[in-house]
């Protein structure tokens, strides 16, 4: 990976520290003119006819996609975001009274909210695996959990929007394939910082977002669907003439691949974006932007441990490039504020958005980082002074 070319990619990474990719990242200068291109020949030709001519092209966001998580394009559906495609694999699970759904305390808040949504409507029962001391899931609790609750559903989040944790997604995944339970992972933190397999993952859905570490556009996302849903004829409860055919007065046929997920509507120009940001990432390779990514938040983990008053609130034997973390004596708007002063770009992480976990961190909030791979060694070492 040349991180000069990178760089010159991202054009506007030189004048301010970016280090706010978990929330949106600065999308690379190839996605930004495909956008940008397809939407003025929109405008000159129309939507209609626009998507006709470039077919092939949109076609392509399938098979970069399916390259980037190792399945096939007829497992990849396009989603408006995140949660859109999370809310779809589980309106395709025929919930009832009595159902359990097995989690973690470290999903996504949207998640939570979905499940006690289909608790207050369906009567399903929420449980969620024990932590270790250090953070990891406890797998024997879950194995347990599985094992006695024979639940619909097990779903964990591979990368929690409010610290660097990794859960260890892998392990789950063969506990649910050997008991034969639906396994649902939510990705949009891990896809485009370090490699997701969902072959080695077994899981059944696995639903990301585009503006995060893949670098592609706000309000895209992607849904994968394993062969094994697609056989059992799974489909979202709400679908429309793009996932199903009329065939009859009170019947349809749903479409046999993973666009039963999607709506016939799309933002096309969006669509050619995420593509060439699947592109753009898998043309850098995965494994490379880890490796890459590995050297700079290690780079500022260690400076700041080294800071007596900086307390990092990161847990877990796996951690990736999402930081959090406070420093005694200063206040939230302290920190805010000098940050801003020097043109620091971050997020702040509430009580709100990870009610569980900050609970148990006995916090209200905290300060996020997370540099990618177009970010420096030397970034890393600017915000460490600026926070000393």
């Amino acid at each position: 990976m040349n991180i000069e070319t990178v760089r010159n990619d991202t054009q506007n990474c030189k004048d301010k520290i970016f280090v706010n990719t978990a929330g949106s990242s600065l999308m690379p200068s190839p996605v930004v003119t495909s956008i940008i291109d397809y939407l003025k020949e929109e405008e000159r030709i129309g939507g209609y006819k626009l998507r006709d001519i470039r077919s092939a092209e949109i076609s392509e966001f399938y098979q970069q996609a399916a390259q980037l998580v190792n399945c096939s394009p007829r497992n990849i559906a396009f989603a408006h975001d995140a949660t859109d495609a999370f809310t779809k694999a589980l309106s395709s699970i025929d919930f009832k009274s009595g159902d359990c759904i097995i989690t973690t305390d470290d999903d996504y808040v949207s998640n939570h909210i979905n499940f006690i949504s289909l608790s207050r409507r369906f009567g399903v029962r929420i449980l969620r695996c024990k932590n270790l001391k250090n953070g990891d899931l406890d797998i024997d609790h879950f194995e347990q959990l599985i094992k006695k609750q024979k639940p619909k559903l097990v779903t964990v989040t591979h990368i929690p929007t409010n610290s660097g944790l990794i859960q260890d997604v892998r392990s789950i995944g063969n506990i649910c394939a050997s008991n034969e339970v639906i396994y649902l992972v939510d990705a949009c933190q891990s896809v485009g910082q370090i490699p997701v397999d969902v072959q080695d993952i077994k899981c059944d859905f696995l639903n990301a977002t585009g503006r995060k570490f893949l670098r592609g556009p706000r309000g895209t996302g992607f849904l994968y669907v394993s062969d094994r849903m697609l056989q059992q004829q799974s489909a979202p409860l709400f679908i429309d003439l793009h996932g199903a055919k009329w065939t009859h007065e009170d019947q349809y046929q749903i479409i046999d691949d993973a666009s039963r997920f999607e709506m016939w509507e799309k933002p096309y120009g969006l669509v050619v974006g995420l593509k060439e940001a699947f592109k753009y990432a898998n043309g850098i390779g995965i494994e490379n932007i880890q490796k890459y990514n590995k050297t700079i938040i290690n780079r500022l983990r260690t400076n700041l441990s080294e800071n007596a008053l900086i307390r990092m609130y990161d847990r877990g034997s796996q951690t990736c490039n999402i930081l959090t973390f406070q420093k005694e004596g200063c206040s939230l708007q302290e920190i805010t504020d000098k940050l801003d002063k020097h043109r620091v770009y971050y997020s702040v992480t509430s009580k709100e958005g990870a009610l569980l976990d900050f609970i148990k961190k006995d916090i209200d909030w905290a300060i996020r980082l997370s540099p990618h791979y177009f970010n420096t060694i030397e970034e890393m070492d600017k915000i460490s002074e600026i926070l000393e």
